[in-house]
């Protein structure tokens, strides 16, 4: 299965990305930030996809949470290309009958076996340029 987006320049060190379906993200590291760095865009995507999961499977569990939020914080290298060395992900969740038990073994299934965003960060990657 593949996904597409399409990202434009729209000045500065400023582009919308537009995928497939037509939703747009800003991306931004002009010197007046608009939009998220693509570093902090990279966050945001493993918070979100380990959200959903953590998410369902409480659902399936028949234990609804009634607050959840994700706190995600990125070590990078102090030398180029400045990737991420090490990044930690809190989950901070509240409902009736939740337990810190439940929602580590929740966090722990998606980052270790759904969560495609984690296993992307944890593989190597082809990654093909191409110039047209």
């Amino acid at each position: 299965m593949k996904k597409t987006m399409h990202v434009t320049w729209l000045g500065e060190q400023r582009y919308v990305g537009v995928s497939e379906s037509g939703h747009q993200l800003l991306i931004d590291n002009s010197p007046v930030k608009v939009g998220v760095s693509p570093m902090e865009a990279l966050l945001g995507a493993l918070a979100t996809c380990t959200a959903y999961d953590v998410v369902e499977v409480m659902k399936k569990k028949r234990v609804p949470l009634t607050s959840y939020r994700i706190e995600v914080e990125g070590e990078r290298a102090e030398t180029h290309p400045r990737r991420y060395t090490r990044i930690t992900v809190r989950h901070i969740a509240s409902g009736e009958g939740l337990t810190e038990d439940a929602l580590s073994r929740a966090a722990h299934l998606s980052h270790e076996k759904y969560c495609s965003v984690a296993a992307s960060l944890n593989s190597e990657i082809m990654l093909e340029t191409r110039v047209e």
